[in-house]
Order: C-alpha cells, then structure tokens, then sequence
C-alpha cells in the first residue's frame, strides 16, 4: 500500500502577495504577468511589445535574428516522454519556432548540485544531445556551476536560442485581427499530467508520456505553404488557457473558443477530473496555436495535422475591444477565461 500522501493542489495564492516571491509566480499566470508588469518591463523594455514575447526579434545588418532564453526547473528531473535535458533544448527551439524562425544554435548553462550523480549527469547530457540532432541545431556554448549540497535540488538548466527569422511579417499578437482561425496543434496537458504523475506515483493505469517536442519543422512548413502566420504561443506554463487570455490582451482583441473543440485524451481528462485541474491550464512541451487568417484555415490546419493528427481549428478571433479577453464556450453557455492566480502544478517545466 501506498502511504504517501494523496496529493492536493495547492490554494491560489491572496492577490497581495506582500512583497514576496511565492511559487505562483513562476506559475505563468496572473502573479507572473504581474511580476514582468511591474518589475521587469519598467527596467529593461524599450517599448510597448518588448518583453511580451517568449523571444526578440533583432536586426543584425541586412539579417533578421529571433533570440531567446529559458531555464528549467522540472521535478523529478526524468519522466515519461521525456527529461529534464530534451525540454531544456526543446523549449528553447519552441520559443525561436513561435518567433516564425528557423533555430540554429544553442547555449546551456548548468547549475549542479553538490552530490548529483555523475550518471545522471551523463543521461541529461546525451538527452540534449540528441535533442539538439532531432530539432537540427547545433549547441555552441555554455557555463557550469557547482552550488552546496541542498542548494541546487539536482539540476537546474538554462538555454538561450538563435535562429534565422524566416516570417516576412511579425508574429506577434498585435497583428491578430477579427475573423482569423485559432489552430492548436494537438491534444493538451499530456506534460503536465505526465509529470505530476511521475513525482507523485498515482499509479495511473494507463501511462500518461509527455509531448515534449520541437516545433520548427511544422512552423517552417506553414511558411514553404505561404500561410500568413499573425501569431504563435507554445502553450507551457499555465497552457492553453493563459496562451490565450495574454494574446486578447496583448493583441487588443477578443477570442472566442469552444471547449468541445479542445483534444484532450480520455487517459489525461480522467487524470484530471480525478485530481480537481482544468486540462486548459496545464503545462505541455510540445503543442502551440496557430493564428492565421480565417481563409487560411483549411491549409493550415492541413499541414498542422501532417506532424500532428489531432490538430484542430478551435475558434476564432472576434471583435477589436481596447481590452480584449478569451471567452470559452461550453454546453452551458459562455465564460470568459482569467490567469490563474495560484500554481496548480509547481515544478513541471
């Protein structure tokens, strides 16, 4: 018999968080967008779509490069589907992906925690690089460092990203406009489930694999087709249903999904319905929305679905509203979508 602990999720956290960090905030929803609002964009952003992004956009001479940067925290360090060093490579590509780029190079940086074993160390190692062969960059560069033993829970990795831009319009939320189809390339919350599932041993009887994967090829596919891509997410912390709250508001309109339209699997709906977590708001490494003109849909959705066969249209952009919001309908009616203000599963990504 098991005698851990049922696991519960955790409260959301009070909307004064009294000068303190809690883990909410590096949850993706509302604690984090607030954090970026109210301390990182009055420091470093230069105007009103910096740091709105998972990656910039750089002119370089006559080249335009997208960049970007990520670090990674996930327990337990391997899990079904995938690991700790294949999402540190992966996610950053994701992130240059959504930027309409083609990845190139790769940096990591590893903080390593006195005592980790070496043979764990190895396994993470030959993850990256194998990750780094299937998504076709190449890892350049990189930093090590050793902290007390208790200080660094085993592992914690950081990758930044180069790639070629190869969009010839920004993709970016503020080019969404009214009438455009909304496209999620796959079934949700497979990561996030995988993982939670992992580090709490529920025994599932069905086992639950992370889609951890990279998202180039489709992006650079959609772009050979002459898909007008106005935006990309790649749906991580807070998945889906933060994805889309921060693109009605950042692109200044409203976007209307329908949950019916959603894949999910029955094996990652029953783990959620037994656990008390809407399967929107979980973490994946591997899915993305597509934004595109609503006459664009069918082709599309039709290359999405050469890489992913439950791709599927799930709405489409509404009216212009100077504060624009997601709305979800369901059986019973319509409900607008917020940013969760708690951290429903901390440690996944």
């Amino acid at each position: 018999m098991n005698d851990k602990p049922f696991f519960t999720p955790q409260c959301p956290s009070p909307e004064r968080d009294e000068g303190l960090i809690t883990l909410a905030h590096g949850g993706g929803g509302l604690l984090t967008r607030r954090l970026i609002d109210d301390v990182f964009r009055p420091a470093f952003a230069h105007n009103a779509e910096d740091l709105t992004h998972d990656g910039a956009v750089l002119e370089v001479g006559d080249t335009r490069l997208a960049f970007t940067t990520d670090s990674y925290v996930v327990k337990p360090l391997f899990f079904p589907g995938g690991d700790i060093g294949s999402m540190a490579v992966y996610g950053t590509v994701n992130d240059l992906a959504m930027c309409g780029a083609k990845p190139l190079y790769l940096s990591a940086g590893m903080v390593i925690e006195e005592g980790f074993a070496l043979a764990d160390l190895r396994r993470v190692v030959a993850s990256m690089s194998r990750a780094a062969q299937v998504a076709g960059v190449r890892l350049v560069t990189g930093d090590t460092k050793v902290v007390e033993r208790g200080k660094g829970d085993g592992i914690y990795i950081t990758t930044s990203g180069v790639g070629q831009v190869r969009a010839p319009r920004p993709v970016a939320p503020a080019q969404i406009r009214e009438g455009d189809a909304i496209i999620l390339s796959g079934d949700i919350a497979r990561h996030g489930m995988a993982v939670m599932a992992a580090r709490e041993d529920f025994g599932f009887e069905n086992d639950i694999a992370s889609d951890c994967a990279p998202l180039a090829e489709p992006v650079l596919a959609m772009l050979d087709g002459e898909i007008d891509l106005h935006c990309l997410r790649d749906l991580t912390r807070g998945g889906l249903g933060t994805a889309l709250v921060e693109i009605a508001v950042d692109g200044g309109c409203d976007l209307q999904v329908a949950r019916s339209a959603i894949p999910v699997s029955d094996t990652v709906r029953g783990a959620c319905e037994i656990l008390g977590i809407d399967p929107i708001f979980v973490a994946n490494e591997g899915r993305y929305i597509a934004i595109v003109p609503g006459g664009q849909a069918g082709s599309a959705l039709a290359i999405m679905q050469r890489f992913e066969k439950h791709a599927a249209v799930i709405g489409e952009v509404g009216r212009p509203q100077q504060t624009g919001q997601a709305s979800l309908t369901t059986m019973g009616g319509d409900y607008v979508l917020d940013l969760p203000t708690g951290e429903q599963l901390p440690r996944i990504c």
